[in-house]
């Protein structure tokens, strides 16, 4: 793709106008959305990735659309698995909801800042040398054999990092909240409120979680500016996905799972381009491993894609039976 500096700047105006609608939303009522107004922000976001890859459709072709709605697809699922450890974080320091908001959305735009450094230290990287995938791959495979061994966390298994215990020890915390402050006025002492620790919580997080996704979207596409708008698209509906989800989370007991396959075919997938373009002189030689294929666009979506939905029907399946057993034992 060919994307000039002015379409750049203008995608960048454009979602950033997008975002700083939704903070002033939130900062003017912060509230728990109900469950259509979360469906209806989520509707929204969902409709703008849909109709923005139509557009790159047209602008680009088929093949660039591909990878980005492939792109898309892939971060909003991992950003779905993200939710798992935000429920963990509010639940752990007791974020009124109302409140929550509030965090989600600035956890949302330090998501973006850190994966836009990533993917211009990634884009920076693949250009020079091409050998990086075989580093991207043999991490996702790693990330997705980790996941599947340990499933989807849960809040005993939650550890506060050393920059979370640091603050906790070094900074003056206040005992409550002061609506979504930072600071708040205690005994004529200007103290810092629970809320900054959790954004700390919320921010190492998606550090973490950046390490992660990037790799795996470069394993869809090398192209710098998809790899952006794929980013953004995924996180700007994740506030509302996490209200409207709700409770469903506790049911996509499989999810973790059909994550694991994903990045662990990604992962493969990157293993086996670096070996199509190899030019390490201790692999074959130095020369392209000719066995190696370059699985195309369309099999990647359709293994996504059918990844999760059978672990989103499997879950929701055990989940059902669960329910029922549990019912049946309780009226015995």
């Amino acid at each position: 793709m060919d994307v000039s500096g002015l379409v750049w700047a203008g995608t960048l105006v454009a979602l950033s106008a997008v975002l700083l609608v939704d903070l002033l939303i939130i900062g003017r009522r912060p509230h728990e959305p109900s469950v259509r107004e979360s469906s209806l922000w989520v509707a929204f976001y969902v409709g703008l990735a849909l109709l923005f890859g139509a557009g790159v459709w047209l602008a680009s072709g088929a093949s660039a659309a591909g990878q980005f709605y492939t792109g898309w697809l892939t971060e909003y699922s991992l950003s779905v698995d993200n939710l798992f450890v935000f429920v963990i974080i509010m639940a752990r320091f007791g974020v009124p909801r109302q409140y929550q908001q509030k965090v989600l959305l600035i956890g949302i735009v330090l998501a973006l800042v850190m994966r836009g450094g990533f993917i211009a230290a990634g884009a920076a990287l693949i250009s020079q040398f091409s050998w990086v995938f075989y580093i991207f791959g043999a991490f996702l495979i790693y990330t997705a054999i980790n996941l599947a061994r340990q499933g989807e966390p849960d809040e005993d298994e939650f550890s506060e990092n050393l920059l979370i215990r640091w603050s906790r020890r070094a900074l003056p915390i206040s005992k409550g909240y002061d609506d979504a402050k930072l600071t708040t006025h205690e005994n004529g002492r200007r103290l810092f409120t629970p809320m900054l620790i959790v954004m700390i919580a919320i921010g190492t997080t998606d550090l973490i979680f950046a390490l992660d996704s990037i790799p795996a979207i470069f394993g869809i596409t090398q192209e710098p500016y998809l790899v952006f708008t794929a980013n953004v698209f995924a996180l700007m509906g994740l506030r509302q996905l996490y209200f409207l989800l709700g409770g469903l989370l506790d049911r996509l007991i499989y999810l973790s799972y059909g994550l694991a396959v994903v990045l662990g075919f990604i992962g493969v997938k990157l293993v086996l381009e670096a070996l199509a373009d190899n030019n390490l002189p201790f692999i074959n030689g130095g020369e392209h491993v000719g066995w190696a294929p370059h699985i195309p666009i369309w099999l990647s979506l359709l293994v996504i894609i059918g990844t999760l939905g059978v672990a989103t029907v499997a879950s929701l399946v055990k989940s059902a039976r669960d329910r029922r057993r549990e019912l049946a034992a309780a009226r015995r």
